[in-house]
């Protein structure tokens, strides 16, 4: 209501969450998507498709064809009142076919199978989850309810920068090992480390193993 009123362009970006979309029980993570005027999402991050492919949806196509429109002379066809020219779409006048990698991957899994691995990652984050909550040097520090879990050690008899420093030192330890691959991010101005449940292959044999190297570099 704010952007109608005040003529604002609302764009949702989807990266990440928008393919548990696909998903009924979690297609909450659109919720008031219907509001916006475009929305994105990548299949490259969660959908099994390799990189770049985003997926954009836009509400009304002539908004886009009357910011990026362009006709000179040398570029004019007869064919162009019969096509869909997406050069007209976007800054870029030509670009890669990225809609065909997307269209083998619902061919070959479909969206049944697509649907069945976000649900296996979902079950296995909240598996990982559980056992970072059921140890008392670690800390759950975000909801997870999609694939991505945000945890730190405590550090007992450390806070502050300290506690930041250890967990930054732990990461660097995890990695380090090639066996598994940690990010990290800053929530309410601390270091919290990041494990996101993605590969196509990944079973719980995997995550477990991955909690037990967490925690043997925590011990070290």
């Amino acid at each position: 209501a704010i952007c109608r009123r005040h003529g604002v362009w609302l764009h949702v970006d989807a990266a990440y969450a928008g393919a548990a979309g696909i998903v009924p029980e979690l297609r909450w993570v659109l919720d008031g998507a219907e509001l916006a005027d475009s929305l994105v999402f990548n299949p490259h991050k969660w959908l099994l498709t390799n990189f770049d492919c985003t997926a954009y949806f836009v509400r009304d196509p002539e908004a886009l064809l009357q910011t990026f429109q362009t006709s000179p002379e040398y570029l004019r066809t007869t064919y162009d009142a019969e096509v869909v020219n997406f050069r007209d779409w976007g800054i870029q006048l030509g670009r890669k076919f990225r809609a065909l990698k997307l269209w083998f991957v619902i061919r070959s899994y479909g969206v049944e199978g697509l649907r069945a691995m976000i649900r296996r990652h979902v079950a296995l984050a909240q598996e990982f989850a559980g056992w970072v909550e059921a140890d008392p040097d670690f800390e759950l520090v975000a909801p997870v309810p999609l694939g991505l879990v945000c945890f730190r050690h405590r550090a007992a008899g450390q806070t502050g920068a300290s506690a930041d420093a250890f967990n930054e030192e732990l990461l660097a330890r995890v990695n380090a090992t090639r066996r598994v691959n940690l990010s990290h991010t800053r929530l309410a101005g601390r270091y919290v480390l990041r494990l996101a449940v993605g590969q196509r292959s990944t079973q719980r044999e995997h995550v477990a193993e991955a909690w037990r190297i967490i925690r043997s570099a925590a011990a070290e």
